[in-house]
């Protein structure tokens, strides 16, 4: 399905289209519309209405004297927050999959609420379906949904929910793609088409260029495979930008475990090992959507672990852009390598902050579950920012540290740093973090400032819930664009 057609309506509750108004959760329960329902609590109680999230109830009701019209009854839980609206709005979005028109009828509804409600809604009813031959039970689905908000002068709010969905739809599609349909060449190839006489300018190093530039961490892992490695540069500057964030993806567009391979059970669901490098380029399509007035760079490590004769090996040494050298004891902890020549490369570039994306270590999902990002870095105050952002955006991210302790296992007997610790299952993903941070540069004033986001467990769900659908969820995409947004503010 397609992102709806928004709008603010000035009536519900009529013949063609069909209203849904939230409920609170509480004793007694409370409907939220601004239209008066007539629905008592005797009728609630009848209908076993309960406001809890999620839960929803289709009815008959009128308003005042007009004909009887279909409503969905959604629950928010018992707190009327954006991030409840959201959750409301995405669950009723795949119930009305089949309906041409929705209308949102929500009382006193503010600007944040409205784009809650329009947001929710268009990332609730994602579907990928671009593989799928025949007819199934959601074929009836309308091409384009008509979406409206009971309310006035909100259409700003409409504008970024649209915007939003639209960079979130863009990075799911990516990251849901076959990894026989979307390899570094291909991936490469479709951001440059997409963001072609935009305001988004795009440069790719092929693998003889990367080789060129003495970025061995992508060109190793790249190496083992038929489909070569790329390294893919965005840059929106707009004019006058006076803050710069860099942003660094981890594209591994599938992962085999190269020769330490991967079971092949856990080898299902690697071609979502490039959702790092997809949301840097669905938060710069938002940046740039919204005009925000941030300069924005990116790099997209891009590249496919399989193994081969000519695949990187245990006890391989590589060098990197920075001149650091790697002793490969586990090809399967390949994603930090790739991103460690991005990381050099961001760096050179001198942006206020590095933040990087990547599904990196399996341990971040044992320590925070497949909802919670995991964040770690060297700057107090950017953390913070992150944070805020996330919590603002409904992604849930939590800080952790990167003890001294664990730097000191970076140590290698024949090279500067190891890139795993074989048979040492503890704290993988704050020594992954703490592999990362040996590749970032400095400024005048030390370290520049860096963010590391575990999406391991986040990027992708095996079933739907709220405004998330099965598959890829687009995270941290809208917490980011909350990020750079509030540098303006």
């Amino acid at each position: 399905m397609s992102i709806p057609e928004f709008s603010l309506a000035t009536e519900a509750y009529a013949a063609g289209s069909i209203t849904v108004v939230p409920v609170r959760q509480g004793d007694p329960v409370e409907v939220l519309a601004g239209t008066d329902l007539g629905l008592t609590e005797e009728r609630l109680a009848a209908l076993d209405v309960s406001g809890k999230a999620g839960a929803t109830q289709r009815l008959l009701a009128s308003a005042g004297s007009a004909p009887e019209a279909p409503v969905l009854l959604i629950g928010i839980g018992e707190h009327r927050t954006p991030e409840a609206l959201r959750r409301a709005a995405g669950t009723a979005a795949r119930a009305l999959r089949s309906e041409e028109a929705v209308v949102y009828d929500l009382a006193d509804a503010g600007a944040e609420e409205v784009e809650a409600l329009a947001l929710g809604h268009a990332l609730g009813g994602y579907r990928f379906d671009r593989f799928k031959s025949g007819q199934d039970e959601e074929s009836a689905a309308p091409e384009q949904q008509r979406v409206s908000v009971l309310a006035e002068g909100r259409a700003a709010a409409l504008e970024r929910a649209r915007v939003l969905a639209d960079a979130v739809h863009f990075t799911r599609d990516l990251i849901n793609t076959p990894p026989n349909e979307l390899v570094p060449e291909s991936f490469a190839d479709h951001i440059a088409a997409e963001f072609r006489d935009g305001p988004v300018s795009v440069e790719v190093w092929d693998e003889a260029k990367l080789i060129e530039e003495g970025c061995g961490g992508i060109a190793g892992v790249g190496q083992g495979s038929a489909n070569p490695p790329r390294l893919v540069r965005l840059e929106y500057a707009p004019e006058g930008a006076e803050r710069h964030v860099g942003l660094v993806g981890k594209g591994i567009t599938f992962d085999s475990g190269g020769l330490s391979l991967k079971p092949a059970a856990s080898m299902v669901g690697m071609k979502f090992d490039m959702s790092g490098a997809a949301s840097v380029a669905g938060v710069i399509r938002a940046v740039a959507a919204l005009g925000l007035p941030v300069r924005v760079s990116g790099w997209c490590a891009l590249a496919e672990n399989l193994p081969s004769a000519n695949a990187l090996k245990p006890d391989d040494v590589i060098t990197m852009r920075s001149k650091t050298t790697v002793e490969v004891t586990n090809t399967d902890a390949e994603g930090r390598l790739v991103l460690g020549d991005a990381l050099a490369l961001a760096s050179e570039a001198a942006p206020d902050v590095i933040v990087d994306i990547a599904t990196l270590t399996g341990a971040q999902v044992v320590a925070l579950g497949d909802r919670t990002t995991g964040l770690m870095g060297n700057e107090e105050a950017w953390r913070d920012r992150v944070l805020a952002a996330a919590e603002r955006a409904g992604e849930p991210t939590w800080a952790m540290p990167i003890p001294e302790e664990i730097k000191e296992r970076l140590t290698s007997p024949v090279a500067d740093i190891v890139n795993a610790k074989p048979g040492d299952r503890s704290g993988g993903m704050l020594f992954a973090a703490a592999f990362l941070e040996r590749f970032i540069g400095e400024d005048g004033d030390g370290a520049i400032p860096w963010i590391h986001l575990d999406i391991a467990g986040p990027a992708d769900t095996k079933s739907a819930y709220g405004y998330v659908p099965q598959g890829a969820t687009g995270v941290p995409v809208r917490t980011l664009v909350e990020t750079i947004a509030a540098l303006n503010g």
